[in-house]
C-alpha cells in the first residue's frame, strides 16, 4: 500500500462532504498540475491518502481510501491529459494536524507538504503517515 496527501478547500469539498459520499466515494477532479497527475496515475485501489483542508483550515482532518484508479477527469476538456481517482472516507482525525505543526516537527521536515504545501495531490512515506497518524489519533 502506498500513502497520500490530497488537498481540497473546505468551502469547495470539505470532510463532511467527502463522508456523505459514502462508501462509493467521490471523484477527486480538477487537478491541474503534471506532477499531482502522475501521483493520481501512480495511486492504486486499497491506496490510503490523508485528506488535507488547504486555505482556511490548514490541516489533516482525515483518511480516505483511493476505491477506483486513474481514470479520465470528467470535469476536463474532452481529450485532455487530465485524470481522476476515485476516494472514499475511511476515518477523521480525532485531532487535526495543521501545517504549523508539522513545519514544527522534525520528523516531518521532509515531508512533501512541508516544502511544497502548494501541490495538490503528494506522496507521503511510510514513516510519515505513521507519524501523522498518531499525531491524529487515529489508527495507522
Amino acid at each position: 500500500m502506498a500513502y497520500w496527501l490530497v488537498k481540497s478547500e473546505p468551502h469547495v469539498f470539505s470532510w463532511d462532504d467527502q463522508v456523505k459520499a459514502g462508501p462509493a466515494g467521490e471523484p477527486w477532479t480538477g487537478v491541474r498540475n503534471h506532477q499531482a497527475k502522475l501521483y493520481l496515475m501512480a495511486m492504486k485501489r486499497g491506496d490510503r491518502a490523508f485528506y488535507y483542508h488547504s486555505n482556511a483550515d490548514k490541516a489533516v482532518v482525515g483518511v480516505v481510501e483511493v476505491v477506483r484508479e486513474a481514470y479520465p477527469d470528467p470535469t476536463a476538456d474532452e481529450g485532455s491529459p487530465w485524470v481522476c481517482v476515485d476516494v472514499a472516507a475511511v476515518a477523521p482525525l480525532k485531532a487535526p494536524v495543521t501545517l504549523a505543526a508539522a513545519k514544527a516537527d522534525k520528523a516531518l521536515a521532509e515531508m512533501v507538504l512541508v516544502k511544497n504545501s502548494r501541490l495538490s495531490v503528494q506522496p507521503v512515506t511510510a514513516a510519515e503517515w505513521k507519524h501523522v497518524c498518531k499525531l491524529g489519533s487515529v489508527k495507522a
